[in-house]
């Protein structure tokens, strides 16, 4: 039997609300005691620390398999464990297709020899080709936890209409991102005099605004649970909060990216920060940061997307979209936190307990009998980005060379240490 006390640590439970001094209790890789309670086995004092649930991270993509020179599974799972991240879900867009039960398996054979829980979306349509469904049931019966279109939307309405109405019936969680692609056609950046200076071809907002429309009616008609995957704008908060207020069942996600940059940061042609969907205006993210301090963003998640630099280092309009984020997502969060800007328990709420219930997942909380998953962090280091120290294969992200504030001190999965700064 493994005991292992954590003494001293500030912990933050988002699920319940619960901020206190307290000590961690672990035994066979749960959480038996928590908070005023005696220590016993061995003990790490962590004194100055916050102990908050390890993060789930709901849109993680690699390269396995098909394209392992991006990333493999096991170096996302070492580049989670360094940023906190215990839960990973996979995306579908993979080489081949994660579009049948084959595939759903194989993913997660590998992710059971990685230190943390890998958890694995289904693709939407076959290929990702938005036209022909795909077996949903039957990868819900395999293990798939959600279904995506990865960064392809599907377009088709009376395709979307159906994929919600099958998923209705075993209660699948159905994503896809809000992006009208005729308006889109050709963008790489977002519509704005910035972008016009540049000679950039932009994406209005207005082609996010749509599809959340589109989508959360057809929701509305079939009872289906929607997750509208990664807004970007402020026009997609108030669609998103329009729709909530008719209370369908619908959740939503942003990535950090969007939290904490804008397309100011894109400066002379940076192609590490040509992300998908495009970073927007400082009226934007600002707007953002507001619908998750308020509740109207449910999720926030790493996009983690990793591109070799042969795919990057081209001119703008040509470079692959994506950017490394798993090693990034709490710290990127926290240094908005200490910026003022967002609220720390709503914030850690977003990555632990929101992605926990809607995924039916275990883990995400602090308390008697949970996993014990957990980051113990400092929310007050600084701390510079340095791409060429991060354990993903690839090191693209638009954080590089950026001063942040918290940082992961020790990851625990299932009671194991997988990462200790």
């Amino acid at each position: 039997m493994s005991r292992l006390t954590l003494t001293g640590a500030r912990i933050i439970d988002p699920a319940t609300g619960y901020d206190d001094i307290g000590n961690i209790c672990i035994e066979n890789g749960h959480i038996s005691a928590i908070g005023a309670v005696d220590v016993f086995g061995e003990t790490i004092d962590v004194a100055g620390l916050v102990a908050a649930p390890g993060l789930i991270d709901m849109r993680v993509s690699t390269g396995e398999p098909g394209s392992e020179n991006r990333e493999t599974i096991a170096t996302a799972a070492n580049a989670a464990a360094a940023g906190g991240v215990t839960s990973v879900v996979i995306m579908p867009d993979t080489n081949p297709v994660a579009d049948d039960m084959s595939l759903i398996d194989f993913i997660q054979n590998r992710g059971r020899s990685s230190d943390i829980n890998v958890y694995v979306a289904g693709a939407l349509t076959k290929g990702l080709d938005g036209r022909t469904m795909t077996e949903l049931g039957l990868m819900s019966q395999t293990g798939a936890v959600m279904f995506s279109n990865g960064n392809t939307p599907v377009s088709d309405s009376l395709i979307m209409r159906r994929l919600l109405a099958y998923g209705a019936r075993f209660n699948a969680l159905i994503a896809n991102r809000p992006q009208d692609l005729s308006l889109s056609a050709g963008a790489c950046a977002h519509e704005s005099d910035f972008s016009a200076r540049l000679g950039l071809t932009g994406e209005p907002a207005a082609s996010e605004r749509i599809m959340i429309e589109r989508d959360t009616a057809l929701a509305e008609l079939t009872g289906g649970r929607l997750l509208v995957d990664m807004i970007s704008s402020a026009a997609g908060v108030d669609a998103v909060a329009r729709a909530k207020a008719r209370d369908l069942d619908i959740a939503c996600s942003v990535s950090i990216n969007h939290l904490a940059l804008n397309e100011i940061d894109i400066g002379d042609y940076r192609t590490f920060a040509k992300i998908e969907p495009p970073l927007r205006e400082e009226s934007d993210r600002q707007a953002l940061i507001e619908g998750v301090n308020d509740g109207t963003i449910d999720v926030i998640v790493s996009a983690h997307d990793p591109r070799p630099a042969g795919q990057k280092r081209l001119p703008y309009a040509e470079a692959a979209p994506g950017a490394v984020g798993l090693e990034l997502l709490l710290s990127a969060g926290l240094t908005q936190v200490a910026d003022g800007g967002l609220d720390l328990m709503k914030f850690l709420k977003a990555v632990t307990i929101n992605p926990a219930e809607l995924l039916d997942l275990p883990g995400g909380r602090l308390s008697q009998g949970a996993p014990a998953d957990i980051v113990l962090f400092d929310p007050e280091k600084p701390w510079v980005c340095d791409s060429d120290t991060l354990k993903s294969k690839s090191n693209n992200t638009p954080f590089d060379d950026r001063r942040l504030t918290g940082k992961v001190m020790m990851t625990l999965c299932g009671g194991r240490i997988i990462f200790k700064a």
